[in-house]
């Protein structure tokens, strides 16, 4: 086989010696050797840092792939066609016309026996920290010079560093707990009813944070990142809420912009 790509579609504990073990035996002798690694890549900063460190010592930079399978979902993927394909967005997105952006990610079932997996990132390390901040740098970073995965990449980047430290008090976090009387059997289990959960873990499997990105376009708009588990619908939204018109004819009984 002269080309070979690898997908490590694995348990993050075993990233290091598998691709320790994929250096030393299946590197390709006549073709191109491709490395894919799936998000969660590290449990913290000095985690990632580690796992990034090893992986530059056994690969090039242009033979690995970290990926965040989100983003192969059609409604992220048409984000970019959306804004900068369509002249009637351009003018309006902006702090001057947009009150907020709510970014929301609903499950209707819990852990389902993987708590234990679960308990190890919680819904923040699993959900918002790739999903939702994926799909906020594409909401709101500015148009890239192509669509080029180094230029998308690099005005990510910008929008990441404006975004203010995230306080305590922008957050809410919660842990679903069992409804005795619901009709599904799983909405009657809460997530420490899960035997793979540890006793008394304090893991959460909702959280809220608003976060504040402090360049130009976007001062003083919040975006609103929504995630959990056991929730009452599957739901996968971007909800752009846009200011009030000035000067309302209609009372008040007209419903928000978005």
């Amino acid at each position: 086989i002269a080309n070979r790509l690898f997908y490590l579609a694995l348990p993050p504990s075993v990233f290091k010696p598998v691709t320790s073990m994929l250096k030393a035996a299946c590197m390709s002798p006549s073709g191109w050797t491709r490395v894919i690694v799936e998000k969660p890549f590290g449990k913290d900063s000095a985690s990632s840092a580690d796992l990034s460190e090893h992986l530059q010592k056994l690969f090039t930079e242009e033979q690995l792939y970290r990926i965040d399978h989100y983003l192969g979902k059609e409604m992220v993927q048409n984000l970019i066609s959306l804004r900068f394909g369509n002249m009637i967005f351009g003018p309006t997105w902006n702090r001057d016309s947009i009150a907020s952006v709510t970014i929301t990610f609903k499950e209707p079932f819990g852990t389902q026996g993987r708590g234990g997996y679960f308990d190890e990132f919680g819904i923040i390390r699993d959900v918002m920290q790739n999903h939702l901040l994926q799909i906020l740098c594409l909401a709101a970073m500015e148009k890239p010079v192509s669509t080029s995965p180094d230029d998308i990449r690099n005005e990510k980047v910008k929008v990441l560093k404006s975004v203010a430290a995230v306080s305590l008090s922008s957050c809410i976090l919660g842990q679903y707990t069992a409804n005795p009387e619901h009709d599904d059997p799983d909405a009657r289990t809460g997530y420490q009813d899960d035997p793979t959960v540890p006793a008394g873990s304090t893991c959460p499997t909702f959280a809220t944070a608003v976060l504040q990105i402090n360049n130009e376009r976007w001062d003083g708009v919040p975006f609103i990142l929504k995630c959990g588990k056991a929730l009452n619908e599957r739901k996968a939204e971007i909800r752009i809420q846009y200011k009030d018109v000035p000067g309302d004819i209609f009372s008040g009984s007209t419903v928000r912009n978005e």
